[in-house]
């Protein structure tokens, strides 16, 4: 009679030990499935899957768990899932090959020049010739960014290229007095209270284009006409936040209209209120475009939130939704992440070489 509850009990811890393994194995699982899938699934799963790196951490749990509790089948799935989410997640901490080492004569801007933000990283590889194009992307959080902050960053880093979103009629006009305009004096304008207004301002002469479809007047955008190269496309993106259900539909929506690669060089900059884990973004990267941060190697650099935000009282990390998608015929040379005051976003700073004018044109 004793040995029978012994027997009992030993296989009672087993099987608990068994829907242990299985019950840790199991998230991990499903949203490795879901990441995989080529879809937005559900409004819920938008706001989750910003938060890859996070799981792909986490994962590891799984199969430690499964060790622990001697359960082989566990183990395996444990181990294949973190295999997964892993491979999803970390080539962006690997600089592209194929990218380009910086100019030595030209050096380019630290922390220390940019007044804040983390250093500029060079990709390694094979040195390209080309114009080079240096472009800067900055949130202004419905305009509350000082005007003179970010005209001070864009002294200290020179880029010829300004993207801003959440640009306000009263940000524009401080912009203009602290000499943004004498800085960068070509630009499409789409200022608007709140935090559908955005900006595009360039060292060089910029052309009307519409590049994001007829119906679009939130997204500011032209060609940029670089001396030694073709004119190049760039838009100013910003889609809605998916924060609530009502603007899911302008999020999909404005992702969905981003350009693919073209005839035109094409540049996507700015607040894409989106990750790399985002499908809408992957279609982006699988037409052709490459994101600036993960070529250097920078792609697990946070650039939203660094104020304190909330989800139903739980605290969101950093994650990444700045982005510069440039172009496969476009090399990038440098990358770097920006602190501004007030916005809860970091400024990212791109280093690009453009494909040189053909002859003839």
């Amino acid at each position: 009679m004793t040995k029978r509850t012994a027997g009992g009990g030993a296989g009672c811890r087993n099987l608990l030990r068994g829907l242990l393994a299985w019950l840790v194995v199991a998230p991990f699982a499903l949203w490795a499935l879901l990441r995989l899938v080529p879809g937005d699934v559900h409004f819920r799963w938008v706001q989750l899957v910003a938060f890859t790196p996070y799981a792909a951490l986490a994962s590891v749990v799984a199969p430690v768990v499964a060790l622990l509790a001697r359960r082989r089948a566990a183990l395996v799935a444990g181990v294949a899932v973190t295999a997964v989410l892993v491979a999803c997640v970390l080539p962006r901490a690997l600089s592209d090959p194929n990218s380009a080492l910086p100019n030595p004569n030209g050096a380019l801007p630290g922390p220390d020049r940019a007044g804040s933000g983390t250093a500029v990283r060079a990709a390694g590889g094979q040195a390209a010739r080309g114009p080079v194009l240096r472009l800067l992307s900055a949130n202004l959080l419905k305009g509350s960014v000082p005007p003179a902050a970010l005209v001070d960053l864009v002294r200290a880093l020179r880029p010829d290229v300004l993207t801003v979103q959440e640009l306000t009629p009263e940000a524009l006009e401080g912009l203009r007095g602290a000499g943004l305009t004498r800085l960068l004096p070509y630009g499409d304008e789409r200022a608007r209270e709140g935090s559908g207004g955005s900006g595009l301002f360039t060292r060089f002469p910029l052309r009307p284009e519409t590049l994001t479809g007829p119906g679009d007047s939130r997204q500011a955008q032209g060609g940029v006409e670089v001396p030694g190269a073709e004119p190049v496309g760039v838009v100013s993106v910003h889609p809605c936040a998916p924060r609530y259900v009502s603007r899911f539909t302008c999020w999909a929506d404005v992702l969905a209209a981003l350009p693919e690669p073209g005839e035109q060089v094409r540049i996507l900059s700015g607040d894409f209120n989106a990750t790399l884990d985002h499908s809408r973004v992957r279609r982006l990267l699988d037409a052709g475009y490459r994101d600036a941060a993960d070529a250097t190697g920078d792609g697990l650099a946070g650039t939203w939130p660094y104020r304190q935000w909330d989800f139903r009282g739980l605290p969101v990390p950093p994650v990444t939704i700045d982005h510069v998608l440039v172009d496969p015929r476009v090399t990038v040379r440098a990358f770097g992440v920006h602190r501004l005051p007030v916005t809860d976003h970091r400024a990212i700073f791109a280093e690009l070489v453009l494909p040189p004018r053909r002859s003839g044109e």
